[in-house]
């Protein structure tokens, strides 16, 4: 049966709208009913070329936009120009774009885009979740846009393989997980990639740094100290990591390692690696661990890394031991005390079985600072210790607080946290390599603030 006979099988449009005369435009349902049955036209008349339509593609597009006017023209049904304007748009974002989806991804407030199953769809904007009115038609549409959005990258989804991770072609990271993993449906989640990276001015605008912590970690960075960045999901690591690298002398060769490459950096000597999962035989995969040893090998000023969760943290603490200073990292974690407890996990699977204090050592002597966020929950992402690494006292790791966030100030009339980052008044023990490096810091930078009470 063709798609024109299945039409006719469907509920008209006059069946829908009843015989009264509306007074205030079709409703919601016909206009769904209009908008799915000039889809399906369009399928039938434009066949293969809509197989391998792209995005990007303006003539195609412009064909398109031609050809559903024509469809919309032979509509009996009564429509408004805005009406009109509306079904052109969300045909054309089902056939070029991703669907419903589509408009949250423009949205330059919209930061991720959780799809539960067809008819629930959240957003995330300034730290907060919202339920959106955003639908798809069916499973079986969602499934379509979750197809389209990781064969574009070269990947598969389907019962034989249920999960995957990719990325946009803007560099969004994508989740989608399909039956029989996802017993209410597929799930899509895609955590939006800004076109305009933040810079270190934006991130002191949000209350995330503030002048002083900027200038501080300015100075680490170009004296060669090694930063780890730790925090929990979606608390801002990455967004730190790419502010932080940004102060890397134009003149060091760099090399970036990450699953999803994210970092964007200005530095002309940039050289971007990114891991690669198998193949459907299992074969072909690249870790993040073979590409940190394989950037040993090409005579890297500093080694960025996205994220360490593995093996390879042994690789990265070796090489911070044996030259490469400066490098940059992150890692999943709820305190800095139990960032480090998570490095010395991760060190052992490695498959080595090292002793606890051998790795401690290796662990102190390799990072020098350690910055940890949090998202509150007023939304807001803010830096809320910085600790140095003194080294070891008997078999525990030393933490020193340089910086700290000061909840004592309570909250605003609206939620938000009033307090702010303060210095504890501490100098760390690594200024005097920075002094010999010849960077100065002002005196300022580490004046004691005691915290407040409202």
């Amino acid at each position: 049966m063709s798609l024109k006979d299945r039409l006719a099988t469907v509920r008209t449009v006059e069946d829908v709208m009843g015989s009264s005369e509306p007074s205030s435009g079709p409703p919601a349902d016909t206009i769904e009913l209009i908008k799915r049955n000039i889809h399906y036209l369009l399928i039938e008349e434009m066949g293969t070329e809509l197989d391998n339509a792209e995005q990007d593609d303006p003539k195609l597009r412009v064909r398109i936009e031609s050809q559903l006017h024509k469809l919309l023209n032979n509509e009996t049904t009564p429509l408004s120009a805005a009406d009109k304007a509306q079904i052109v748009t969300d045909v054309l974002d089902n056939i070029l774009g991703y669907g419903p989806i589509e408009p949250l991804l423009k949205d330059p407030t919209v930061t991720e885009v959780m799809v539960n199953n067809h008819a629930t769809v959240y957003v995330e904007r300034a730290g907060k979740i919202y339920l959106t009115d955003r639908r798809f038609v069916d499973e079986a549409h969602l499934l379509r846009v979750i197809d389209k959005i990781v064969s574009r990258v070269g990947r598969r989804i389907d019962e034989s393989s249920p999960m995957v991770d990719a990325r946009l072609p803007d560099g969004s990271r994508v989740n989608a997980i399909v039956h029989p993993l996802a017993i209410n449906g597929p799930m899509l989640t895609i955590r939006k990639f800004s076109h305009d990276p933040f810079t270190a001015e934006d991130l002191i605008a949000f209350g995330t740094l503030n002048e002083r912590l900027t200038e501080f970690l300015e100075a680490c960075v170009n004296g060669r100290l090694n930063i780890l960045i730790s925090g929990g999901t979606g608390s801002g690591k990455t967004t730190l990591l790419n502010v932080v690298s940004g102060f890397i002398p134009h003149d060091e060769r760099i090399v970036t390692i990450e699953d999803a490459a994210e970092l964007r950096l200005r530095q002309e000597h940039v050289l971007r690696l990114e891991s690669r999962p198998s193949n459907i035989e299992g074969k072909g995969q690249v870790t993040i661990r073979d590409l940190v040893r394989n950037s040993l090998r090409m005579r890297p000023d500093r080694i960025v890394v996205g994220e360490v969760r593995g093996g390879e943290t042994l690789d990265m603490l070796q090489a911070m031991n044996t030259g490469h200073d400066g490098s940059l990292t992150t890692v999943h974690a709820n305190s800095p005390r139990d960032a480090l407890a998570r490095l010395e996990t991760m060190v052992l699977m490695s498959g080595l079985d090292l002793p606890v204090r051998a790795i401690r050592e290796q662990v102190s002597s390799a990072m020098n600072l350690l910055v940890h966020l949090a998202r509150l929950r007023d939304g807001t992402r803010r830096v809320v210790q910085v600790s140095e690494v003194e080294g070891m006292e008997g078999e525990t790791i030393v933490l020193q607080d340089i910086y700290y966030f000061d909840y004592s100030m309570g909250l605003d009339e609206s939620g938000r946290f009033l307090g702010r980052l303060k210095s504890t008044g501490l100098r760390p023990k690594f200024m005097r390599r920075l002094e010999d490096a010849g960077i100065a810091l002002p005196a300022d930078v580490f004046d004691y603030e005691p915290p407040e009470r409202r």
